[in-house]
């Protein structure tokens, strides 16, 4: 009995020790399992947290290039609005391209004109000039008979016309001439027309003009014809008395240069404080006009018409 109960104890330890063994084994093996699932758990959450790493500078990255985008949209923008500017100012420059040769073109133009124009001056300088001189000598030469004559006359020294008071050749409001009066132009007439009747000037003489002019007073009308009749009746009185001064030719070219005109109240004679010298304003003026005095009146447009262009060409 004693042997039996021996050997049963011994199969009793070899179970527990197997047992024991399993039980370190079990323990072994949930120890490795936790170690394993630990490491799983570390692991994943720094795979989590890597991700979300990635993901943020992803998104990152994402908002820089948005950013990047954004800006080279707006240099796009800038670009584009700069190239209109630029098409724009092109354009511009172009039209004023285009205006600059248009002016330049005027500009040569104009120079070619003010080259004709002056070559046209030029010509016609010497001639005004001796045309100027002409008149001048008539003027004096006018003058210096008249002196010889121990005549004093009112004889304008720039135009040479000569000025003859109507008080002394008409009775007032009437156009025959009194005896008075035909004693003045006796003594007159004949030295103005035979000086202006030389062979000298006569080459040069246009015109010899008699104008008769009356006062303020009254109807236009009614002076115009006075002053007609009264410059009509020196002119024939100068025919009257002519063959006692000119020769046979003179004769006739006097008839060809002779002018009569009246002028109403026109041209009035004003006194040194500006009112209308009444008196002197009735009066009968006999005048010369040289052939080229239209080309001296023409050359004075011509200037001025020139002096008129340059004050627009500046402003």
């Amino acid at each position: 009995m004693h042997k039996k109960r021996k050997s049963e104890d011994g199969s009793f330890n070899i179970w527990r020790s197997y047992s024991d063994m399993m039980c370190g084994v079990l323990l072994l093996f949930v120890l490795i399992m936790c170690v394993t699932l630990f490491q799983a758990q570390k692991s994943y959450d720094e795979s989590i947290k890597e991700q979300q790493e990635k993901n943020e500078m992803q998104a990152n990255y994402i908002a820089e290039i948005t950013a990047q985008q954004n800006t080279l949209d707006d240099q796009d923008a800038k670009l584009k609005t700069q190239d209109e500017k630029l098409s724009a100012l092109a354009q511009q420059l172009a039209e004023q391209a285009q205006k600059l040769k248009e002016q330049e073109a005027a500009l040569a133009q104009q120079q070619v004109d003010l080259d004709e124009k002056t070559q046209l001056i030029s010509t016609q300088q010497a001639k005004i000039d001796n045309i100027i001189g002409v008149k001048a000598e008539v003027v004096e030469s006018l003058q210096q008979e008249f002196a010889k004559n121990n005549l004093n006359v009112n004889i304008d020294s720039q135009t040479g016309a000569l000025t003859l008071d109507a008080s002394v050749l008409f009775a007032y409001d009437d156009a025959e001439l009194t005896e008075e009066g035909k004693t003045a132009l006796r003594s007159v007439l004949p030295i103005y027309c035979k000086v202006l009747l030389e062979d000298s000037y006569k080459s040069y003489l246009a015109e010899i003009i008699i104008d008769g002019y009356t006062d303020t007073d009254g109807d236009y009308a009614y002076n115009l014809e006075l002053s007609q009749r009264r410059s009509l009746a020196v002119a024939q009185y100068l025919l009257e008395i002519q063959g006692e001064f000119l020769t046979s030719d003179q004769t006739i070219d006097l008839q060809d240069y002779l002018t009569v005109n009246g002028h109403s109240m026109a041209n009035p004679i004003l006194d040194a404080d500006g009112n209308v010298d009444k008196d002197a304003s009735r009066r009968v003026e006999v005048k010369f006009r040289l052939k080229d005095d239209e080309m001296i009146d023409e050359l004075s447009n011509i200037m001025t018409t020139d002096q008129a262009s340059s004050d627009n060409a500046q402003e």
